[in-house]
Protein backbone atom coordinates (compact mmCIF):
# COMPACT_ATOMS: atom_id res chain seq x y z
CA UNK A 1 0.00 0.00 0.00
CA UNK A 2 1.24 3.55 -0.62
CA UNK A 3 -0.03 4.65 2.43
CA UNK A 4 2.66 1.84 4.09
CA UNK A 5 5.61 4.56 3.33
CA UNK A 6 3.96 7.52 4.74
CA UNK A 7 4.36 8.89 8.76
CA UNK A 8 2.53 7.49 11.03
CA UNK A 9 1.24 10.56 12.19
CA UNK A 10 0.16 12.07 8.75
CA UNK A 11 -3.98 11.71 8.58
CA UNK A 12 -4.06 11.51 4.78
CA UNK A 13 -1.73 10.22 2.39
CA UNK A 14 -2.75 12.26 -0.85
CA UNK A 15 -3.96 15.80 -1.48
CA UNK A 16 -5.63 16.80 -4.60
CA UNK A 17 -6.45 19.89 -5.81
CA UNK A 18 -7.54 21.93 -8.72
CA UNK A 19 -7.91 24.87 -9.85
CA UNK A 20 -8.37 27.37 -13.18
CA UNK A 21 -8.31 30.81 -13.32
CA UNK A 22 -6.68 32.59 -10.74
CA UNK A 23 -5.28 28.98 -9.64
CA UNK A 24 -1.68 29.66 -9.94
CA UNK A 25 -1.38 32.62 -7.72
CA UNK A 26 -3.87 30.55 -5.31
CA UNK A 27 -1.11 27.83 -5.76
CA UNK A 28 2.06 29.70 -4.76
CA UNK A 29 -0.08 30.97 -1.88
CA UNK A 30 -0.81 27.38 -0.54
CA UNK A 31 2.40 25.66 -1.64
CA UNK A 32 4.54 28.98 0.28
CA UNK A 33 2.22 27.91 3.54
CA UNK A 34 3.42 24.14 3.77
CA UNK A 35 6.08 23.23 5.38
CA UNK A 36 8.84 21.35 3.71
CA UNK A 37 8.21 18.58 6.49
CA UNK A 38 4.98 18.18 5.03
CA UNK A 39 4.38 14.19 4.61
CA UNK A 40 1.53 13.38 2.52
CA UNK A 41 1.61 13.38 -1.39
CA UNK A 42 0.57 16.92 -3.31
CA UNK A 43 -1.55 16.28 -6.88
CA UNK A 44 -2.59 19.61 -8.52
CA UNK A 45 -4.66 19.96 -11.52
CA UNK A 46 -4.27 23.38 -13.18
CA UNK A 47 -6.45 24.22 -16.51
CA UNK A 48 -4.53 25.73 -19.00
CA UNK A 49 -3.85 25.95 -22.63
CA UNK A 50 -1.36 22.65 -23.71
CA UNK A 51 1.98 24.25 -24.99
CA UNK A 52 5.10 22.30 -26.32
CA UNK A 53 6.94 23.90 -23.13
CA UNK A 54 5.01 23.98 -19.93
CA UNK A 55 6.47 26.39 -17.45
CA UNK A 56 3.74 25.95 -14.69
CA UNK A 57 6.28 23.58 -12.40
CA UNK A 58 8.85 26.02 -12.62
CA UNK A 59 6.29 28.55 -11.42
CA UNK A 60 5.11 26.87 -8.73
CA UNK A 61 8.74 25.92 -7.71
CA UNK A 62 10.05 29.45 -6.91
CA UNK A 63 7.82 29.49 -3.51
CA UNK A 64 7.11 25.79 -2.81
CA UNK A 65 9.95 24.21 0.26
CA UNK A 66 8.77 20.97 -1.49
CA UNK A 67 10.12 19.21 -4.88
CA UNK A 68 7.51 20.12 -7.26
CA UNK A 69 7.46 17.77 -10.31
CA UNK A 70 5.55 17.02 -13.53
CA UNK A 71 4.08 13.88 -13.55
CA UNK A 72 4.26 11.22 -16.42
CA UNK A 73 2.69 8.59 -17.34
CA UNK A 74 4.18 5.27 -15.26
CA UNK A 75 5.54 8.04 -12.15
CA UNK A 76 4.47 6.99 -8.43
CA UNK A 77 3.66 8.90 -6.28
CA UNK A 78 6.10 10.48 -3.22
CA UNK A 79 4.97 11.49 -0.06
CA UNK A 80 6.37 15.29 0.65
CA UNK A 81 6.25 15.57 -3.38
CA UNK A 82 4.42 18.50 -5.14
CA UNK A 83 3.20 16.54 -8.42
CA UNK A 84 1.47 18.27 -11.23
CA UNK A 85 -0.84 16.45 -13.92
CA UNK A 86 0.08 17.73 -17.32
CA UNK A 87 -1.95 20.18 -19.19
CA UNK A 88 -5.02 18.04 -20.95
CA UNK A 89 -4.78 15.30 -19.10
CA UNK A 90 -6.18 13.79 -16.10
CA UNK A 91 -4.35 11.34 -13.40
CA UNK A 92 -5.45 7.45 -12.14
CA UNK A 93 -3.67 5.64 -9.53
CA UNK A 94 -3.76 2.14 -7.55
CA UNK A 95 -3.40 1.65 -4.51
CA UNK A 96 0.15 1.62 -4.19
CA UNK A 97 0.72 4.80 -5.61
CA UNK A 98 1.41 3.87 -9.68
CA UNK A 99 0.38 6.70 -12.04
CA UNK A 100 -1.19 6.62 -15.30
CA UNK A 101 -2.38 9.52 -16.92
CA UNK A 102 -5.22 9.93 -19.76
CA UNK A 103 -6.19 12.45 -22.01
CA UNK A 104 -9.07 14.66 -21.44
CA UNK A 105 -10.92 17.45 -23.66
CA UNK A 106 -11.97 20.34 -22.32
CA UNK A 107 -11.70 21.32 -18.87
CA UNK A 108 -12.86 18.26 -16.37
CA UNK A 109 -9.28 16.50 -15.45
CA UNK A 110 -10.10 16.99 -11.67
CA UNK A 111 -13.24 15.00 -11.91
CA UNK A 112 -11.82 11.39 -12.92
CA UNK A 113 -8.45 12.12 -10.96
CA UNK A 114 -10.44 12.68 -7.71
CA UNK A 115 -12.49 9.87 -8.28
CA UNK A 116 -9.21 7.99 -8.98
CA UNK A 117 -7.56 8.87 -5.64
CA UNK A 118 -10.94 8.19 -3.83
CA UNK A 119 -10.89 4.92 -5.37
CA UNK A 120 -7.10 3.56 -4.82
CA UNK A 121 -6.92 5.57 -1.10
CA UNK A 122 -10.38 5.82 0.24
CA UNK A 123 -10.73 8.06 3.54
CA UNK A 124 -6.80 8.91 3.26
CA UNK A 125 -7.76 11.74 0.52
CA UNK A 126 -8.14 15.30 0.74
CA UNK A 127 -9.31 17.21 -1.64
CA UNK A 128 -9.63 20.89 -2.34
CA UNK A 129 -11.80 22.93 -5.44
CA UNK A 130 -10.16 26.22 -5.62
CA UNK A 131 -10.53 28.93 -7.80
CA UNK A 132 -11.85 28.80 -11.29
CA UNK A 133 -14.85 29.00 -13.79
CA UNK A 134 -17.06 26.18 -15.02
CA UNK A 135 -17.87 23.11 -12.62
CA UNK A 136 -14.27 20.98 -13.12
CA UNK A 137 -14.50 18.99 -9.45
CA UNK A 138 -17.56 18.91 -8.31
CA UNK A 139 -18.38 15.12 -9.04
CA UNK A 140 -14.42 14.45 -8.22
CA UNK A 141 -15.66 15.46 -4.35
CA UNK A 142 -18.72 13.56 -4.18
CA UNK A 143 -16.36 10.54 -4.78
CA UNK A 144 -13.94 11.48 -2.20
CA UNK A 145 -16.83 12.07 0.26
CA UNK A 146 -18.46 8.86 -0.82
CA UNK A 147 -15.33 7.04 0.09
CA UNK A 148 -14.61 8.67 3.30
CA UNK A 149 -12.03 10.95 2.45
CA UNK A 150 -12.59 15.02 2.95
CA UNK A 151 -12.82 17.83 1.13
CA UNK A 152 -12.47 21.90 1.16
CA UNK A 153 -13.04 24.87 -1.04
CA UNK A 154 -11.75 28.00 -1.63
CA UNK A 155 -14.45 30.62 -0.16
CA UNK A 156 -15.63 33.25 -3.03
CA UNK A 157 -14.53 36.48 -1.87
CA UNK A 158 -10.83 35.13 -2.18
CA UNK A 159 -11.49 33.07 -5.72
CA UNK A 160 -11.03 34.85 -8.91
CA UNK A 161 -13.58 32.84 -10.27
CA UNK A 162 -16.67 31.20 -8.46
CA UNK A 163 -17.58 28.76 -10.97
CA UNK A 164 -15.65 25.51 -9.84
CA UNK A 165 -15.68 26.22 -6.10
CA UNK A 166 -19.64 26.89 -6.11
CA UNK A 167 -20.52 23.96 -7.80
CA UNK A 168 -18.41 21.64 -5.18
CA UNK A 169 -20.08 23.41 -2.29
CA UNK A 170 -23.83 23.12 -4.10
CA UNK A 171 -23.10 19.08 -3.66
CA UNK A 172 -23.29 19.28 -0.24
CA UNK A 173 -19.99 17.35 -0.14
CA UNK A 174 -17.78 20.40 1.13
CA UNK A 175 -16.29 19.86 4.82
CA UNK A 176 -15.14 23.61 4.95
CA UNK A 177 -15.09 26.55 2.93
CA UNK A 178 -12.24 28.92 3.38
CA UNK A 179 -10.48 32.04 2.79
CA UNK A 180 -7.14 31.01 1.07
CA UNK A 181 -4.63 31.97 3.64
CA UNK A 182 -7.00 30.04 5.96
CA UNK A 183 -7.41 26.82 3.41
CA UNK A 184 -3.28 26.91 2.96
CA UNK A 185 -3.33 26.40 6.92
CA UNK A 186 -6.06 24.08 7.19
CA UNK A 187 -4.30 21.51 5.29
CA UNK A 188 -1.15 21.65 7.21
CA UNK A 189 -3.66 21.11 10.44
CA UNK A 190 -5.44 18.45 8.96
CA UNK A 191 -2.74 16.71 7.50
CA UNK A 192 -0.04 17.02 10.12
CA UNK A 193 -1.69 17.98 13.39
CA UNK A 194 -2.46 14.58 15.51
CA UNK A 195 -6.39 14.45 16.04
CA UNK A 196 -7.39 17.87 14.13
CA UNK A 197 -9.04 15.48 10.73
CA UNK A 198 -11.19 13.61 13.94
CA UNK A 199 -11.93 17.17 15.54
CA UNK A 200 -12.61 18.76 12.13
CA UNK A 201 -15.11 16.27 10.87
CA UNK A 202 -18.26 17.91 9.53
CA UNK A 203 -21.48 15.10 8.92
CA UNK A 204 -22.81 15.24 4.99
CA UNK A 205 -25.85 17.37 4.99
CA UNK A 206 -29.02 15.01 4.48
CA UNK A 207 -29.51 16.28 0.45
CA UNK A 208 -25.83 15.63 0.03
CA UNK A 209 -24.96 14.05 -3.22
CA UNK A 210 -22.13 11.78 -2.29
CA UNK A 211 -20.98 8.98 -4.30
CA UNK A 212 -19.63 5.72 -2.09
CA UNK A 213 -17.57 3.86 -3.87
CA UNK A 214 -19.70 0.85 -4.36
CA UNK A 215 -21.94 3.40 -7.27
CA UNK A 216 -18.35 4.64 -8.74
CA UNK A 217 -17.97 4.50 -12.16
Amino acid sequence: MFGAAQSPSAAFDVVCMTASLGGVSAYREILAALPESFPAALVLLQHRPVREQDTLVRVLQYRSALPVRLLHDGDELTPGVVHVVPAGYSAAFTPDGAVTLHAVEGHRAADPTFASAAAAFGSRVLAAVLTGRLQDGALGVRHVRGAGGRALAQDLTTSEASGMPSAAMATGCIDFVLPLPVLAHALVSLVMVPGAAGMMRVSLPPWAAAIPPAFAT
